[in-house]
């Protein structure tokens, strides 16, 4: 059977055949009260034997994966591994791999379009990312290569299939990691099909299919031509079936045609990135965002600066708020300058909140140190903030106070990049590395590396870019929101639209 043809993966179908209804899913509407309760007594009772099933199956997986390597040296596996280990294991793999889907309810895998051969395109990229059943599109993929977290190698039998998928590793522990990734990336890449191809989720998290996330660069460092692949779950009810009568999940694997990059896209991989989620996006019908997430935080681009969707400080509000306090009438105590360390129990006294459970909640907005301490001046930039009593010119001139320090020579105080990133990261959620990066770049060149007074409110208060996203951040909603208090795309001030060329993001993350 050809590899682009529909069938193709779908070795069994209980759900077609004779029967009087071809949808299976008006069939199973139409169920009387007593077979609705035999089949979801039959799904109970199924369930655990099918997971059993399953596990057996992943555990079956190991021998072939373990063949495929063993005895063979590191200096070898740098090289696509070929012969009698390539087919069998490969082969071995790969139907088992159908059949664990196919015990865990995934019935059918529908293939539209055509896969590309290696040397048409070396990298393959996979959206939307919404679920862990998405690994499903190895299998029409035949198998590609993958890059995972080097902690993978850890777990039984997922750290063995990685081995035999001779997956490029990434360690979130070794700064220089990344580097050798994108080297082994491109070495890949540009091998001339000598290697298999490369499979990404270039969203790089799971989402709740709403919207693409902002695709990483990751996959287009290399500069090759590259084939958008498409997963969609087309199930009027998104469940998995665990009985053998009843309609199964189904998966449908598209595969665009590939992309090729003009010159300019070849030497900037966040354009080719951008440029290809547009496409992917419009293929699947749904919005292309400026929205990623940085750990489980969801962030957004600004200009040269990465901020939070809606600001933890806003929910630190609502939690005082709850607690009946207002931010205004608290003694602030901190010096500026100085940090001045406070535990939870002062953190408490300070703020006179007797609830536990509110002052953790509290407290945890807040980074911690080693000890469990926080920097009082935190607590008071944040509810200087919530107050809303002060202008924008004010709590930008707070804020320096607070976090700029002495110079060895020279009567004036700067703001050096470890504050000046406390400050957004506090104000926008903005994370730490990126504003540092903001911060080299606002310092003049050959200066001092800090920020005068001046220089942090003519960047906060007057940018024409960043000062419109202080003026929408740094007005949280003290009292309950109306409509009219919330930012929203179509507002020139909120963040969404702040993010050039963005749409409406998703509101949470799914799965």
């Amino acid at each position: 059977m050809s590899q682009g043809s529909p069938g193709a993966w779908a070795p069994f179908d209980p759900t077609s055949g004779s029967s009087a209804s071809p949808n299976p899913f008006v069939h199973e509407l139409h169920l009387s009260g007593l077979q609705r309760v035999k089949f979801c007594l039959l799904g109970v009772l199924l369930a655990p034997i099918r997971v059993l099933l399953a596990f057996i199956v992943l555990f079956l997986l190991w021998p072939f994966a373990w063949l495929q390597v063993a005895g063979l040296t590191e200096e070898q596996l740098q090289e696509p591994i070929t012969g009698w280990r390539k087919t069998v294991c490969h082969n071995g793999v790969l139907g088992l791999s159908r059949l664990l889907f196919f015990l865990l309810g995934f019935l059918r895998i529908r293939v539209r379009g055509q896969r590309a051969s290696r040397l048409e395109a070396p990298v393959l990229v996979a959206a939307p990312h919404s679920t862990f059943f998405d690994p499903i599109v190895l299998l029409p993929c035949d198998l590609p290569k993958v890059v995972s977290r080097a902690e993978n190698l850890s777990v039984p039998v997922i750290g063995a299939l990685l081995r035999f998928n001779q997956a490029i590793l990434v360690s979130r522990h070794d700064p220089a990691s990344r580097r050798r990734v994108v080297e082994e990336v491109r070495r890949r890449a540009t091998s001339g099909g000598k290697w298999p191809q490369v499979l990404f989720f270039p969203e790089g998290t799971c989402s709740n299919k709403k919207a693409l996330l902002k695709f990483k660069p990751g996959a287009f460092i290399a500069g090759v031509p590259v084939q958008p692949v498409l997963i969609r779950y087309p199930n009027s009810l998104d469940t998995t079936s665990w009985a053998w009568r009843g309609p199964g999940v189904i998966v449908d694997v598209e595969f665009l045609p590939v992309y090729q990059p003009s010159p300019e896209e070849s030497k900037d991989p966040t354009l080719y990135a951008n440029n290809v989620q547009r496409v992917m996006a419009q293929a699947l019908g749904i919005p292309a965002t400026e929205c990623e997430f940085v750990g489980s935080l969801p962030v957004i681009v600004v200009g040269q600066l990465k901020v939070a969707l809606e600001p933890r400080l806003w929910e630190l509000g609502k939690v005082l708020q709850k607690a009946g306090l207002s931010p205004g009438f608290v003694d602030m105590g901190a010096e500026p300058g100085r940090s001045r360390m406070i535990s939870q129990e002062a953190f408490a006294q300070q703020l006179q909140l007797s609830d536990p459970q509110t002052v953790a909640g509290a407290f945890s907005y807040f980074q911690q140190d080693a000890k469990g301490l926080v920097d009082f001046r935190n607590v008071a930039l944040a509810l200087a903030a919530l107050d809303g009593g002060r202008s924008l010119e004010e709590l930008t001139r707070l804020a320096f106070e607070l976090f700029a320090e002495e110079q060895a020579e020279g009567p004036d105080r700067l703001l050096y990049k470890d504050g000046f990133s406390t400050i957004l990261h506090l104000l926008l959620g903005s994370p730490r590395p990126a504003a540092t990066t903001l911060h080299a770049e606002l310092c003049q060149p050959g200066c001092s590396q800090g920020l005068s007074l001046c220089q942090f409110q003519n960047f906060s208060l007057h940018d024409p870019l960043y000062g419109k996203l202080f003026s929408a951040y740094l007005r949280p909603p003290h009292k309950p929101r109306s409509t009219s208090q919330i930012p929203n795309a179509s507002s020139p001030s909120s963040p969404t639209a702040l993010a050039n060329g963005t749409v409406q993001a998703p509101k949470q993350k799914g799965d």
